[in-house]
């Protein structure tokens, strides 16, 4: 009898053990993280806001997006519109005949402030990967930290840019973001979330944009160089004048 109460017990134990040791995956972390951040909000809203010296606006039905710069000064009008078709220019309302070269890079930098502004939707994008490749405290908090690539159809021109994204354990949001790029002589960046802010249910932040004082950093050393002091200020990205709007699709 001693031999097999002994036996159960053991068998208990390692079941105990087993469940305190299964690891969440990547895929649940981001889940969980877009939605804290909004969820289905992202998906049928209309946001707009201001960066820098232009006008941003998305429009979001589904998978119909809609994505808008407006550049509006004394001397001109310019608005770049980017649908599911390709993007647009127009000068003082009259449309402008781009190549599709330029057109092209009109249109990823118009998605690049877009994509940044409603971080971390757009990570279950077909295109991406993602991958836990661990966990480190920074500030007194334990983080999550989530490798992301992308394939190179659907990726977009800077498919092999590699991200990583530090989420809060306890929180579930993306407190910091580093990045690593190629055009331009290529380098690495390492973004730090400050003002939060929730307006009509969907989270937004501003960022300070670091990069590191030895150009010889890679995108997996970003954490332990900030927590060293070893990264510069290089700008602040700032959104201001954010309106949500879901009422248009009531």
């Amino acid at each position: 009898m001693n031999k097999i109460y002994s036996a159960l017990l053991l068998l208990m134990a390692f079941a105990c053990k087993g469940e305190v040791e299964k690891t969440i995956t990547a895929q649940e972390i981001v889940d969980k993280s877009i939605e804290v951040s909004g969820g289905r909000l992202f998906q049928n809203s209309l946001v707009a806001f201001d960066f820098r010296d232009r006008h941003y606006i998305s429009e979001m039905k589904g998978k119909k997006k809609t994505l808008t710069r407006i550049l509006n000064n004394d001397t001109i009008h310019l608005k770049d519109v980017r649908t599911n078709r390709g993007l647009q220019r127009f000068r003082n309302d009259t449309l402008v005949i781009l190549s599709d070269s330029l057109a092209n890079v009109y249109a990823n930098s118009v998605n690049s402030v877009h994509y940044f502004s409603k971080l971390p939707y757009g990570l279950n994008e077909p295109a991406v990967q993602k991958e836990l490749i661990g966990e480190i405290v920074i500030n007194g908090q334990q983080y999550y930290k989530v490798k992301v690539t992308f394939d190179r159809k659907g990726g977009g021109d800077d498919f092999d840019d590699t991200y990583i994204y530090w989420i809060n354990q306890k929180t579930f949001k993306p407190d910091f973001l580093g990045y690593s790029f190629h055009v331009n002589g290529g380098g690495t960046r390492f973004r730090v979330a400050f003002n939060e802010r929730i307006i009509n249910g969907i989270r937004f932040v501003d960022y300070e944009n670091l990069k590191p004082k030895k150009t010889s950093a890679t995108i997996f050393d970003a954490d332990s160089l900030y927590l060293n002091g070893e990264l510069e200020l290089l700008s602040k990205i700032e959104l201001k004048n954010i309106i949500v709007n879901r009422d248009s699709y009531n």
